[in-house]
């Protein structure tokens, strides 16, 4: 806890707290009023949600900021390095390529790539404090000779050159862009000739009904929970990515496994028996980090409003298992693209 408060204090770095929990509460409603082209920016509630969660994500999850296909028996870990070694594999990520990490979060999965494939990483990153900790991270694990960074946002990387990188991949990212197909041109653009796409992205599943008011309320939950503009369904996906010209190699929902698996959602939930999880994930877990928060606070151990963040976690993660319960949801929609010749 003492490394945590630490890390808070210093992404907070005293920001009103709870001033930007008031915005962020409003921005679904705002960015659906009919003016919202004028006076939302929803590049703002994206950093919003993560210099406010960020530090919190971390210690409950992994610097890995991504959901993995489960096994029974893994742990959480386990089943994100066994996933980002797919990623690797489907690439052909060797030594001497460039491969572009679009939405580099805190670096997780780039520090894997770098460090199993010898490839280089180029790191984007719209959040100067996510993008400030991958660069420490990577000094750290004796990798920053491996990677470059930019801040800037996927939606305009006009900053580099067409036909630049090898490969590239966007976990869980481009589900925040306003414009997905804009998105995955941009990527298309930066990419060479020839050149592999790994994508995963948060969707409807065929199971949602949007004439549904329990599926429809569930979507909105989540999209206020996780900061995104809206939740594509798999059809809506594979028509941005082939509208740009990616042509699809493969795409499946990968929580869908062949054998013994576990549901993603499982770490959230916190039944005992099917996967090895964290206190800190399980209900009981967030409740009992809450109580301590708040008592943490009126000592000035950690910033005002910090138990606020965790009570909007703690509601999210209610948001992500009754979206994965109800089988209308899923973070692990992967997709292979190519740029053609």
């Amino acid at each position: 806890m003492i490394r945590l408060s630490r890390n808070v204090w210093n992404a907070y770095r005293g920001s009103n707290v709870e001033g930007r929990l008031a915005r962020y509460a409003r921005w679904l409603d705002t960015s659906q009023r009919r003016d919202a082209h004028v006076d939302y920016d929803h590049t703002e509630t994206v950093n919003d949600y993560y210099d406010l969660c960020g530090e919190f994500m971390q210690f409950g999850w992994n610097e890995s900021l991504h959901f993995a296909p489960l096994r029974p028996g893994e742990t959480l870990e386990d089943s994100i390095v066994r996933h980002q070694r797919v990623m690797i594999e489907r690439l052909q990520l060797r030594e001497g390529m460039t491969v572009v990490d679009v939405g580099c979060g805190v670096g997780g999965p780039m520090r894997r790539v770098a460090r199993e494939s010898g490839a280089r990483v180029f790191c984007i990153n719209n959040n100067a404090g996510q993008l400030e900790k991958a660069k420490r991270l990577n000094v750290e694990a004796g990798l920053d000779r491996m990677a470059e960074y930019m801040k800037c946002s996927f939606m305009d990387m006009s900053a580099i050159d067409s036909d630049s990188f090898d490969a590239g991949y966007a976990i869980e990212s481009t589900c925040h862009a306003p414009d997905k197909q804009g998105a995955f041109a941009e990527i298309w653009r930066v990419l060479k000739p020839g050149a592999l796409f790994w994508g995963q992205e948060m969707c409807m599943t065929g199971k949602f009904d949007p004439d549904n008011g329990h599926h429809r309320a569930l979507k909105k939950d989540l999209m206020h929970g996780i900061a995104l503009r809206d939740i594509a369904t798999f059809t809506e996906v594979n028509r941005a990515l082939e509208a740009v010209g990616f042509r699809i190699v493969e795409a499946a929902d990968m929580d869908l496994q062949d054998g013994p698996s576990t549901p993603w959602y499982q770490p959230m939930e916190g039944q005992r028996g099917t996967l090895r999880s964290a206190f800190r994930r399980t209900p009981l877990g967030r409740k009992a980090m809450i109580g301590a928060l708040r008592l943490a606070e009126a000592f000035r151990y950690f910033p005002r409003g910090s138990v606020n963040v965790v009570r909007l976690m703690d509601r999210t993660a209610d948001a992500y298992v009754a979206g994965g319960k109800s089988g209308i949801f899923t973070p692990l929609y992967c997709f292979l693209a190519r740029k053609p010749e």
